[in-house]
């Protein structure tokens, strides 16, 4: 009982408090500093979890960050690699007194006057010694390509002929063994040809071309190139027509490339490279240099980053924002002493606050060195040798700087929710350790379920908005409306998603009211996931927006594999091979020449494993600068395409996929070639009908009443327009002139849309039809075990048979691409992140659980109780995430194919491999609920004890 003579005591006392001076905001956080860093080392579980959540994804960006900036080059590695140790060189690259200019730092972009190149202009045939100083050192190296015998065959290989052993090249070429050619019957080669020739240093190369042998005295490295690939160097400078002309050691000043470039000679120069003008084009605009190309890749790089890292943040404070939940709710005792003692709430919310800006600091620096170590590795193993492929170890620190302080938001913002919670917190609950559930309240899920709506309308009106502006002519091409329906389609599920996420307590709040029917344990877990909303919620958001992804991609992805499987246009039947054969001047082959490209052909086809070959001929088309150039008698016949197959002028989604080129779809084939070519067998009688005049057609368009129109016009008319082109429906107005001739063919309709013949006749067919033709190519049968489809190998086989005068290109045809070499990756991801996000859920879960086990079995609760509560908990968070994430992942999907219905092949909705969104939806949740279940709860400590209020 306090007398009146104790008052005046009290009252000074509450005086004295009250004008005792409060602690400045400074000193305010320096306490909160240092109680946040005695948290973190404290609770050092769940802070190395929060930190390892952080560091992953940041390693990765690093990681990225270093792999492509290494791949980008400083003017310094460009000029190194160009010239070595050289100043400077010139080579002829535009016409003499016709005003030539030139980029100062790239002589290949260039024009004259006020204008850029037409193509018609003479190339200088002054040589630069005549327009450089008396006395100038200059070392000429010209280049070009061999052809060289092989152990397998043929290869050609890139070539060089000059001094390229000067010391001075250090840089670019260097002399690895042996020494260089000297003589005319010598050549140097990289390691890699002496293989591929299969001879060592003092053995022979044979060229194929020039019928010649050459000693090989030396062995050198071309930085611009792979360790793998072969290339030769000869002695003799002047053996190619392609020169450049290199000076050790003068200096080119830019006035010195301006006056040089007078005489239509273009200079690259290390002073000028490493010191460029200003420099403008003559219309005014700045030349795209090599610098614009690096600014432009740093740019999209860090946009790059920047999106990846949007999504990976968001997983992260998801997750760590849960275990954040979870370590806040065990430092509730702890703060609420600190409040006890005159703490704010803001200063127990900075407490939190720092906790993650110290471990997303923490957690940033271990993920930085991480990925620089994981990119300093992945660019070791994946290194070919070529200087070009990765200039140096590029560590873009600014950008890493920028990642660093990403890690920083990151980590705080995991702790935000968290650190509101506990600056609302009840101080004397807390001190006394009741725990009591938290109320779900009526707004958010008002507003989440509105957002939800929203998002399921916006999907798909803007999808039907997309399908209707495609069809609009009238539109203009680069309209917003254009797009703006597309954006719609994908932002119209994010809002479903962020709906889900707003009403998720109120959600899982339903999924109790169920769950409760169905035992005590349902009931058990169901009610501690509500109750715990901080740390539930943002677990099944992580994983539904992993699975929103995932969906996403499968569902769009296998619509748009199934619409190009549909109108794929194939080059010949599946594993055969198909060798083209053209001109490689202005003049056609002649048959001599055809034959012999032919042979060689087919010699090299056998010998890299083809079983059988067959040709095929078509007619020629002749093409001039002058229509009267090309001969009047000149004719090239096609089937027509019936009017009612015709594509109309103004339809946007039309296009002729079908069988190759609609204006030259007749091929002449063998009958014991069309297996190979065709893929098909004749009956006896329509083989009997094939050789008697009868076409096979493959593509059922072109035939009408069992026969196919086959008409002719003159190659002028082709050339001029005034023949159709057999795929649009004439202009209005369009002059064509009529055939020269028309015949009625009898067809033999073939189920054949795997190859690419349309319309195939016999030889003999063709000779009664007055068509004149030529073999176009050879195909080769190959066995399924064999292994020549890599671009690689058919583009060096390419090579190899390509001359001055015809050029040739192979193709295996191979289908169109297999959706399971992106499916499989991505189905992976999926279900690992699904499953970390599954982990750090439920092992959150179990953490704080224990005080609730430890009651449990107190009260009589058996260990299968507690495991079958894990089951149901692994049911209620990944249920709950993998389900509200394919509700929302197949949005997206469902407006792309609603958008494509106008089109002549739209996307289908059974292309989307259901079975297997049904296994990501719900077998997957079923099976980490079943890991739950049978990985036993801790022994409970029964010695702990929690008051429920």
């Amino acid at each position: 009982m306090t007398t009146v003579r104790d008052r005046p005591r009290a009252d000074a006392g509450a005086r004295r408090r009250a004008e005792r001076p409060k602690p400045s905001r400074t000193a305010r956080m320096r306490v909160a500093v240092r109680i946040a860093r005695r948290q973190v080392r404290r609770a050092w579980v769940s802070s190395l979890l929060i930190m390892s959540l952080i560091a992953l994804p940041i390693a990765g960006m690093a990681g990225v960050a270093v792999f492509v900036n290494s791949s980008m080059s400083t003017a310094a590695e460009r000029v190194s690699v160009d010239l070595g140790r050289m100043e400077a060189w010139v080579a002829p690259l535009g016409a003499a007194d016709a005003g030539f200019w030139q980029v100062p730092t790239d002589p290949y972009s260039s024009g004259y006057g006020s204008g850029w190149p037409t193509g018609e202009e003479q190339i200088t045939d002054v040589e630069p010694p005549s327009s450089l100083p008396a006395g100038t050192e200059i070392v000429k190296v010209s280049e070009g390509r061999e052809r060289v015998t092989t152990v397998t065959g043929l290869a050609a290989v890139p070539a060089w002929a000059g001094d390229i052993g000067d010391p001075r090249f250090a840089g670019r070429f260097e002399v690895t063994s042996g020494r260089a050619p000297t003589t005319a019957d010598e050549v140097m080669v990289t390691p890699a040809t002496l293989e591929r020739v299969g001879v060592s240093l003092g053995g022979r190369l044979e060229l194929v071309d020039s019928a010649t042998s050459f000693t090989i005295v030396g062995t050198f490295d071309d930085a611009t190139r792979p360790d793998a690939d072969s290339a030769v160097a000869f002695a003799d400078a002047d053996r190619y027509d392609e020169a450049k002309w290199y000076l050790p050691e003068t200096p080119i000043s830019w006035s010195q490339i301006q006056a040089l470039n007078m005489d239509g000679l273009g200079v690259y120069s290390r002073e000028v490279v490493l010191d460029p003008p200003s420099f403008t084009y003559p219309d005014g605009s700045e030349p795209w240099t090599a610098e614009t190309s690096e600014t432009q890749g740093l740019l999209a790089l860090a946009s790059a980053l920047a999106a990846g890292g949007l999504a990976a943040g968001y997983m992260v404070v998801m997750l760590a924002g849960a275990a954040f939940a979870v370590s806040a709710r065990r430092q509730q005792r702890a703060l609420a002493i600190a409040a006890s003692v005159g703490a704010e709430p803001r200063d127990l919310r900075s407490v939190v606050l720092l906790q993650g800006t110290v471990l997303g600091l923490v957690g940033g620096l271990v993920g930085l060195f991480a990925g620089i170590g994981l990119a300093a590795v992945v660019m070791r193993i994946a290194d070919n040798g070529s200087a070009t492929q990765f200039w140096g170890f590029h560590v873009p620190w600014v950008l890493l700087v920028g990642i660093l302080v990403f890690a920083m938001l990151v980590g705080t913002a995991s702790a935000f929710v968290p650190a509101r919670s506990v600056g609302r917190s009840d101080t004397i609950s807390a001190l006394r350790g009741a725990r009591r559930p938290q109320r779900v309240g009526a707004s958010r899920p008002l507003w989440g379920s509105l957002l939800i709506l929203i998002g399921a309308a916006v999907t798909v009106l803007c999808g039907l908005a997309a399908a209707a502006v495609a069809t609009d002519i009238s539109l203009a091409w680069d309209s917003p409306l254009r797009w703006l329906p597309t954006i719609g389609i994908i932002a119209g599920p994010v809002l479903a998603q962020v709906g889900i996420l707003i009403s998720g307590r109120w959600l899982l709040w339903l999924a109790s009211r169920l769950l409760s029917r169905l035992g005590i344990a349902a009931r058990l877990a169901a009610r501690d996931a509500v109750a715990n909303g901080a740390r539930t919620v943002p677990a099944f958001a992580a994983i539904g927006a992993t699975v929103f992804v995932g969906v996403f991609a499968v569902g769009l992805g296998m619509m748009a594999a199934g619409q190009s499987e549909r109108t794929y246009s194939y080059t010949a039947p599946l594993g055969t091979a198909y060798a083209d054969i053209s001109s490689s001047t202005e003049t056609p082959l002649t048959p001599d020449e055809v034959a012999s490209a032919t042979d060689e052909i087919e010699s090299a086809l056998r010998t890299s494993g083809a079983t059988e070959t067959a040709l095929v001929q078509r007619q020629t088309a002749v093409w001039a600068e002058n229509e009267n150039d090309i001969p009047a008698d000149a004719e090239r016949a096609v089937a027509v395409t019936p009017n009612s197959f015709l594509i109309g002028q103004n339809d946007l989604q039309g296009g002729w996929t079908h069988f190759g080129d609609p204006s030259n779809n007749l091929q002449i084939i063998a009958p014991d070639d069309l297996p190979i070519v065709m893929g098909i067998s004749l009956s006896a009688s329509d083989r009997a009908a094939y050789l008697d005049g009868a076409a096979l057609v493959a593509d059922e368009r072109l035939i009408v009443d069992g026969a196919i129109e086959v008409a002719s016009w003159p190659e002028r008319a082709w050339q001029s327009g005034r023949a159709p082109d057999n795929a649009y429906v004439p202009a209005s107005g369009e002059g064509l002139d009529e055939p020269s001739w028309r015949r009625q063919v009898p067809a033999i309709g073939v189920d054949a849309r795997e190859q690419g013949v349309a319309v195939a006749i016999a030889p003999a067919t063709a000779g009664e039809l007055g068509l004149r033709v030529a073999v176009s190519g050879v195909y080769a049968a190959f066995p399924g075990d064999v292994d020549v489809a890599t671009s690689d190998r058919l583009n060096a086989l390419s090579e190899s048979m390509s001359t001055e005068t015809y050029s040739v290109w192979i193709y295996r045809e191979t289908g169109p691409a297999d959706p399971s070499i992106w499916l499989v990756p991505l189905l992976a991801a999926v279900a690992v992140l699904v499953l970390g996000a599954s982990a750090v859920a439920l092992g959150l879960a179990r953490f704080e659980r224990r005080p609730d086990d430890a009651t449990l079995a107190a009260v009589g609760g058996t260990p299968g109780l507690r495991r079958r509560i894990g089951l149901w908990q692994g049911l209620v968070i990944a249920g709950f995430g993998t389900f509200a994430g394919a509700t929302a992942g197949i949005l997206p999907p469902t407006g792309f194919w609603l958008q494509s219905q106008t089109s002549h092949e739209p996307m289908s909705l059974a292309d989307i491999p259901w079975w297997l969104l049904a296994v990501l939806a719900v077998a997957l949740p079923v099976g980490i609920a079943a890991v739950n279940w049978l990985v036993p709860p801790r022994e409970p400590e029964l010695t702990r004890r929690n008051v429920i209020a």
